[in-house]
């Protein structure tokens, strides 16, 4: 008899703390597609200002498999739990110093190098904090609820990207341009310091993981490090980074680069890409934890796939919507994509990255197959689709083809991958030291 889907306790406690940070990450994409090009480079060409506010951007998710690398690793060791503390404490403290940054007025080309320095040190956080609060809930739950409480820690991105979008929507609808660009968009990052204080307390009634405190006890053999980890993925790891591909596209195409393509190339108020994002986000409430409730029903693979390729077909027709300049129809492009789309690849990627590694390499695994592949995709394509829709003079076909390709890849990936992984633990003994 299959009982009712149940969340753990931890799966609420990790979830919140996402959300609280996840604020900070997504503000950043955010500003950098509608403030910083304004505010810390120099004026002139806005394509390339564009480009460099973007560059930076992407700088984070280039250090993300850094720090994922290094926070898997320590919390294969010493656990779960703690490595969610750092990374909560690097991400409130970057983009509290990014609400006190000088601008390129007043201090010149130091203004975007502090910018990219800061960048980076989010990224390190942001690379441990998600797989570790994945791994923490699904660590904690039945196995037959697993994939559900694997997934709802993607709901905490959505509400951490909400409150971020909806905070910087009102301070924009508050303030005039002028003071916006001068100083009210700073309120937002600076906010980032009382969200923190939240987000400790909460995190301090979070248990450490049952299936790693066992992992720990077990006889130790060998000390856990990159080679040790790659050697035992084999080829699941290559291929989990090809099915990371799609959720990658599928998440930073609308909610990084369509704000900056409604406003330059569409000539759409910022504030109806702003309104698009906070919809499909509310809706991810439901849609995450439903897509988390599917794959435990169906695998993991399958929802994969499906949101995988139907992603790639509805791409031509997002930028059709987007092109109409018409809200009702814009909002419906973001919730298509973004919502739709975008969660069944969220949903069914933590159902299987939970259950595809042992215990004892699994967060580092983690990290490792779906940062790199973060910071390529998810960090490179707002940057590659707005040179692509630049050379063909506005038009964005050649990003939509080229996001549909990306995520047919992944689907094909996904399609070679095992959706579980046997406990291997008697055939390969080795674990932390």
């Amino acid at each position: 008899m299959t009982t009712p889907p149940r969340l753990s306790r931890a799966t609420f406690a990790s979830t919140v703390g996402t959300a609280l940070e996840w604020y900070d990450f997504s503000l950043y994409g955010t500003a950098s597609a509608l403030v910083f090009a304004h505010v810390f480079f120099p004026a002139g060409n806005e394509l390339a200002g564009t480009l460099a506010s973007l560059g930076t951007f992407a700088v984070g998710f280039f250090a993300r498999p850094i720090g994922g690398v290094i926070i898997g690793l320590l919390g294969d060791r010493v656990g779960r739990r703690q490595m969610l503390f750092l990374t909560l404490l690097l991400m409130a403290a970057a983009s509290t110093a990014i609400g006190l940054m000088p601008t390129y007025a007043a201090i010149g080309i130091w203004a975007p190098v502090g910018l990219v320095v800061l960048r980076v040190l989010q990224g390190i956080g942001a690379g441990g904090e998600y797989a570790g609060a994945m791994l923490l809930s699904a660590e904690h739950a039945q196995d037959e609820h697993r994939g559900l409480n694997a997934a709802i820690p993607s709901v905490g991105n959505a509400m951490g990207s909400l409150l971020a979008t909806g905070i910087f929507f009102l301070a924009e609808a508050v303030f005039t341009q002028e003071q916006f660009l001068a100083w009210g968009w700073r309120i937002p990052f600076l906010l980032s310091a009382l969200l923190a204080v939240a987000a400790f307390i909460i995190r301090l009634r979070v248990e450490e993981s049952p299936e790693f405190e066992a992992s720990k006890a077990a006889p130790r053999t060998e000390r856990i490090q990159l080679a040790a980890v790659l050697r035992r993925g084999g080829r699941r790891i290559p291929l989990a980074m090809l099915m990371s591909i799609a959720p990658n596209v599928l998440s930073y195409l609308p909610s990084v680069y369509a704000l900056s393509y409604l406003a330059n190339q569409v000539g759409a108020p910022a504030s109806v890409g702003l309104l698009g994002i906070i919809i499909a986000n509310a809706l991810k409430l439901v849609t995450v934890p439903t897509a988390g409730w599917l794959s435990d029903r169906f695998g993991g693979r399958v929802i994969m796939i499906i949101g995988s390729l139907a992603g790639a077909v509805l791409f031509f027709p997002f930028f059709m919507l987007l092109d109409t300049g018409t809200p009702v129809l814009i909002w419906a492009a973001f919730v298509m994509i973004f919502t739709l789309c975008c969660d069944m690849t969220l949903a069914s990627q933590a159902t299987m990255l939970s259950t595809l590694f042992e215990v004892d390499v699994r967060y580092a695994s983690v990290t490792f197959s779906r940062e790199i592949t973060g910071a390529v995709v998810g960090g490179g394509i707002p940057f590659v689709a707005a040179a692509l829709t630049g050379a063909l003079d506005g038009r964005p076909w050649l990003v939509a083809g080229f996001c549909a390709v990306l995520c047919v890849i992944g689907a094909l990936g996904t399609w070679a991958l095992p959706e579980r992984q046997a406990d291997e633990r008697a055939a390969h003994p080795v674990t932390v030291s």
